[in-house]
This record gives structure tokens, C-alpha cells and sequence, in this order.
């Protein structure tokens, strides 16, 4: 954008005059294929949800939707629901919302340890525990993950912001916001020994 303030005009390339909307709307096109690209990283749990999320939000929708969804994604509902990302039930489901996640988790002895997981706790010690220091902490417990669950949180707060979800969006980017913070805290601490995920 600070090329509009830099020079006179902007061209498109038949050489029209090319407005701030077609420019952001190119910005726009151009972050969310490199968006798309990092999504191809995450466990295949946190792209059902992400895209679950896109969709739904934390509301409930139908059993099948999610099933096919899942299977587009190599998982399964039952994996997801054992993953700690789904509620499922009366052939509904939903995703699991940050006042639902388990009071003592830890990263450490989760079986099925997820980006989409990891994020969601990571915000609630944030907001609900001791702030920053609750958050490193639990970011020193991590290992490669805590990374992986900055991009997401980056990546929902996009999709909140398109959406107009504010409340939601305020979440992911005070997680995002805070994350030198955060970092620079867990790097201090050397409570415990980081947890290896790997991600496929």
C-alpha cells in the first residue's frame, strides 16, 4: 500500500489505472494462496478443522458433512472426536470450544497431539490462565508444534477478520500478537522437555 502514496498512479497491466480494491483484492488473492500453501503442513485433524471452522465456526452442523469432510482429509470423525477437536453427537457435531478443553492437559501425554489442539490451549492460557507466562510455559511443552499453532492462529484470525467474527478474531490475534513475548519466555524457561510431534 505505500506504493500508493509513493507514486502518482499504479497501472494495471494494460496499462488502465488500477483502483485500491482491484490492489487489495490481488494482496488478498496472493495471501491466501500462500496461506493455502502452509495449510498443506498442518496434521490432517487441524485441516479438517480449519476448514470445519471456515464453514461452521463453533456451531453445530451434520454428521455426514463432517464424515465426508474427514475422509477428504485422512481422518475420521471418531479420530478427531479421540483428538480432542470434535464434539459428536445425535448426529450432530461441532467443534470443541476452548471452555470445554481438558482443566489439566498436557502435551506431553496426549496421544493424538494436534496444531488445532495446541492452538486453542495456547489461547486459553493466554486469556484464562497467567497470560504470556501461562502461554510460554505451555509453548516450552511443545516443541515444533508451538510454531505450527502461531501460523494457525495467524491464519483463523484472517478468516475471523473476513467473516466480521471479532470476538473469535480478538483471540487469535492477541495469540499472534503476543507470540514474541511468548517465545522470548518459554526460551527463558526450561521447565520440561519439548515434545517432538510429527505432523504427518
Amino acid at each position: 500500500m505505500a506504493i500508493y502514496s509513493r507514486y502518482s498512479k499504479v497501472l494495471e497491466s494494460d496499462g488502465t489505472r488500477m483502483s485500491v480494491r482491484t490492489a487489495l483484492q490481488l494482496i488478498n488473492l496472493t495471501l491466501d494462496d500462500y496461506l493455502a500453501e502452509e495449510e498443506g503442513e498442518f496434521d490432517a485433524e487441524t485441516r479438517f478443522a480449519l476448514i470445519w471452522f471456515k464453514q461452521y465456526a463453533f456451531n453445530e452442523s451434520l454428521f455426514g458433512e463432517a464424515e465426508t469432510l474427514s475422509k477428504a482429509k485422512n481422518t475420521s470423525v471418531q479420530g478427531l472426536v479421540d483428538a480432542g477437536v470434535l464434539v459428536a453427537k445425535a448426529g450432530k457435531v461441532r467443534l470443541l470450544r476452548r471452555d470445554e478443553l481438558l482443566e489439566n492437559w498436557n502435551p506431553q501425554t496426549d496421544k493424538r497431539l494436534t496444531v488445532w489442539e495446541a492452538t486453542q490451549y495456547m489461547i486459553r492460557e493466554l486469556q484464562d490462565g497467567a497470560g504470556e507466562t501461562s502461554a510460554a510455559r505451555l509453548l516450552s511443552q511443545l516443541g515444533t508444534i508451538g510454531e505450527a499453532a502461531r501460523e494457525l492462529a495467524y491464519r483463523l484470525y484472517n478468516i475471523c477478520d473476513r467473516k466480521g467474527w471479532s470476538s473469535e478474531g480478538v483471540a487469535y490475534n492477541s495469540l499472534v500478537m503476543s507470540w514474541s513475548e511468548i517465545s522470548r519466555l518459554a526460551a527463558d524457561s526450561h521447565e520440561e522437555t519439548p515434545v517432538q510431534v510429527a505432523l504427518f
